[in-house]
């Protein structure tokens, strides 16, 4: 397998280093990316990278997966307008944590396998390295006019905010992980998002110029989405890895409603797919759009991969639920849970349950939980069977509701006209 051919037709290749193919070709390659450990969960940002390393590890060579101990103490200035905050030590080691966990779920650290990957944290071999000779075995090699040339440096400086003398040498900093990993781990390779290319050229610059060695390195493209929007946000913030930030639901979710435009790069991309079925999904892709087959099986492969096989299932249950034409027999298999899951973003009503003991007019539930505003429209939209309750219509015969309706004994899923959801809880 040519590594460099298959992430080109992926679109996963911005910049490359002459040489760096070759290499790839004629021997097992040690190969190392950056992770920040301002959480103690990644993104979806961070999967370009995972999937870097996956791809790595498949074509034979040995992934290192550097977590920024020490860097995620000083920040990164590449593509910020302002600096950002430090980290404690603590914070930090709590962070990398919960990083090494996911990371694990992606590539092969069983030891003894001659490409098992390997976490490095960079805090291992900072910590005891002093200021004096830092700047003397190090900063002597790289020049301030070098430093200023790269971009990062220069849009900050032409900024309003300026550059604080920490993150000005953060390339130096990064620039000698590449160097440390070089000199111990025989790491020849970096790779990154293209944002990175500065701080990584410092690296092989301090290669050749303080160990007389040659480095490699290549990046990938940012991913953007088509509408201009941030990729990985949504009006909740960032879709974290952990199903604990963001449900699974969630997860399945944001890869299900991609746009036609991002599902056709995203394909390629994020999944493992053979080159034939992602053509062949392509291909059916344009000769039936509305059938989304792309965003259906982009949901399906990220979600087995990040979550699992069952994660997926209960999305495209819940998906059913709201969107689809599930009973009430399936609402009632939920756990509370996964009911929640489902409802996070539907109103929530609170109700006394004692209202409900002895039958609550439903007429007057209705119209006293504000989803109608006046019992007219309430009794109108029932009569002409518009109104739902835990994904079945309301009968006329049904006046009244009772704790014998309640899901999980606490909740009524209420349902105005097709799309409008309410999820009223007995407290």
């Amino acid at each position: 397998m040519n590594l460099i051919e298959e992430l080109q037709w992926r679109g996963m290749i911005q910049d490359i280093m002459p040489g760096t193919e070759e290499l790839l070709q004629k021997e097992m390659v040690s190969g190392y990316i950056g992770f920040d450990p301002t959480s103690d969960s990644l993104h979806i940002g961070s999967l370009v990278p995972i999937l870097l390393l996956v791809h790595l590890q498949k074509a034979g060579h040995k992934p290192f997966a550097l977590v920024g101990g020490a860097t995620g103490m000083v920040g990164d200035p590449s593509g910020k307008s302002e600096e950002r905050n430090l980290l404690s030590e603590e914070v930090l080691l709590h962070n990398q944590k919960g990083v090494h966990a996911q990371l694990s779920k992606f590539l092969d650290f069983t030891a003894g396998k001659p490409n098992a990957a390997e976490m490095v944290n960079n805090y291992d071999w900072f910590k005891d390295l002093s200021f004096l000779h830092f700047i003397r075995d190090v900063g002597k090699h790289i020049t301030v006019n070098y430093m200023m040339a790269k971009d990062s440096v220069k849009k900050r400086l032409e900024g309003d905010t300026g550059m604080s003398f920490t993150e000005f040498t953060y390339q130096l900093v990064q620039g000698y992980d590449f160097y440390w990993l070089y000199q111990h781990k025989n790491c020849k390779l970096q790779m990154g998002g293209s944002d990175q290319w500065g701080n990584i050229v410092t690296g092989t610059e301090l290669i050749r110029r303080k160990a007389g060695g040659e480095a490699f390195a290549f990046t990938c493209p940012l991913i953007t989405k088509a509408d201009g929007g941030k990729f990985g946000k949504t009006e909740k913030g960032n879709i974290w890895l952990d199903p604990k930030k963001t449900s699974p639901y969630q997860f399945y979710q944001f890869w299900l409603n991609a746009s036609d435009e991002d599902a056709k790069k995203w394909i390629r991309i994020f999944t493992l797919l053979p080159r034939p079925e992602i053509e062949e999904l392509l291909g059916r892709h344009e000769s039936a759009p509305h059938e989304r087959v792309l965003q259906k099986k982009l949901a399906e492969e990220l979600t087995c991969f990040v979550h699992s096989r069952s994660d997926f299932d209960f999305a495209v249950k819940a998906s059913d639920i709201l969107f689809g034409n599930a009973t009430t027999e399936i609402l009632q298999t939920l756990s509370e849970e996964q009911l929640l899951q489902v409802m996070e973003g539907v109103p929530a009503i609170d109700v006394q349950r004692s209202a409900l003991q002895d039958g609550y007019d439903l007429v007057s539930f209705l119209a006293d939980t504000n989803i109608f505003p006046s019992k007219g429209e309430a009794r109108k939209m029932w009569q002409s069977g518009g109104v739902g309750l835990n994904k079945e219509k309301i009968s006329t015969d049904k006046t009244s509701l009772n704790t014998k309706d309640l899901l999980q004994d606490k909740y009524l899923l209420v349902q105005k006209g097709k799309k409008n959801y309410f999820l009223v809880k007995a407290v």
